[in-house]
């Protein structure tokens, strides 16, 4: 049955420092890989029909062993919409042999300015039933926390 999850965090950073981290490749492998994992992109074309692929590791995969590889996920997605400054709209695969992972997931990042912070709101619909809810919650306040790290200075 399709699932959708949400995160949110109010960052305090501009609008346009925070934007800037979700569609720059430099930045996003920075701080989107979710604690425990390490990001890469093999390619990043960030244009409404444009796609990546990224290559997320774990650091220490014998405690959750990964999606394509015994050590890493594959990610292949597709921008479906870019509004500069509202909001990156993504149709995401994970490459698996597994059918747990099968389905177009859509992750919406959305941000709102908040005088001199900004509020970002993550939602994922049609999550795969592979990805157990608690780790999904989990994977995102992570890489949300990583983002106002990266972006808070």
């Amino acid at each position: 049955m399709p699932r959708t999850d949400r995160a949110a965090k109010v960052i305090a950073a501009p609008l346009e420092r925070v934007w800037s981290a979700l569609i720059d490749p430099e930045a996003l492998a920075a701080w989107l890989p979710p604690t425990g994992m390490t990001g890469r992109f093999e390619r990043f074309a960030p244009r409404p029909g444009g796609s990546y692929r990224m290559v997320l590791t774990y650091t220490d995969p014998s405690g959750a062993p990964g999606k394509a590889t015994p050590d890493s996920d594959i990610v292949e997605a597709r921008f479906v919409d870019i509004i500069p400054g509202d909001r990156v709209v993504q149709a995401v695969d994970f490459v698996s042999d597994d059918p747990a992972y099968a389905g177009t997931m859509v992750m919406t990042w959305a941000v709102t300015p908040l005088d001199d912070q900004t509020r970002i709101d993550i939602t994922a619909e049609n999550v795969p039933d592979g990805i157990p809810a608690e780790a999904h919650a989990e994977g995102l306040a992570s890489s949300l926390a990583n983002l106002a790290t990266h972006t808070e200075h």
